[in-house]
């Protein structure tokens, strides 16, 4: 069977390894990123109407500043993170499942107009409706890590990737490039439209999943693993 890998930082990792398992699929980690806290200036919620929330990674590494913030509701990409903002003690109004810009409509409709974002350093700029305006606090930060010689082997023989993330396609990329893998012999399964996009060109398949979410990656895996080799897909 062609080997299936994921290359999420921790948790995360661990979540589709499982999530692999349960669907039937022997899915691999080996993490290119690492994720830490980064210090940021607490404000008062009194300011804002909502949170905005695009990775539970904010949650995870918000620290205890968070707490001062409980009192607003909370716009959520994707139920992994707005399972963690529950967990930290937030209202959840709103899922959205492709991209935060998504969710700026469900505030407008809620005369929601002062809106917290945190996020990471790298985040995808938003476009808010007239009357909104988005102040962000950037909370962690997301350190990529270079290919090491066991995974460069495992995919110069042909591999189908798990990319969750617009930065992880780029990194994955440009990792493959450094090393001289053959884009040829990797598939990409894709979150996303926009992460396969910004994956590049040359690969043996690169596509997306209907949603984003694991259980629809993992199935777009199954489905690349069935079509044959990466080279075949």
């Amino acid at each position: 069977m062609t080997p299936i890998i994921t290359i999420r930082p921790a948790p995360g990792d661990a979540a589709t390894v499982e999530r692999g398992a349960h669907q039937g699929l022997a899915v691999t980690s080996h993490p290119l990123f690492s994720v830490g806290p980064m210090p940021w200036a607490v404000t008062d919620a009194d300011g804002f109407d909502a949170v905005l929330l695009g990775s539970a990674n904010a949650l995870r590494h918000g620290g205890e500043g968070l707490r001062a913030l409980t009192s607003l509701p909370a716009l959520c990409v994707g139920e992994t993170t707005a399972k963690a903002a529950r967990d930290a003690g937030f209202a959840v109004i709103a899922v959205g499942a492709r991209g935060m810009q998504t969710l700026l409509p469900h505030a407008e409709a809620r005369g929601l107009a002062r809106l917290l974002r945190l996020s990471g350093e790298a985040h995808v700029p938003l476009d808010p409706p007239p009357g909104v305006t988005i102040e962000a606090r950037i909370v962690y930060t997301v350190r990529p890590l270079p290919i090491e010689a066991p995974l460069a082997r495992t995919l110069s023989g042909g591999a189908i990737v798990l990319l969750h993330s617009g930065e992880a396609a780029s990194h994955f990329a440009q990792e493959c490039d450094r090393l001289g893998l053959p884009r040829s012999a990797i598939a990409l399964a894709c979150l996303a439209p926009r992460i396969a996009d910004m994956a590049g060109d040359g690969w043996a398949a690169c596509r997306h999943a209907p949603s984003t979410d694991d259980a629809a990656l993992l199935a777009l895996a199954e489905q690349m693993c069935q079509s044959g080799l990466p080279g075949k897909v």
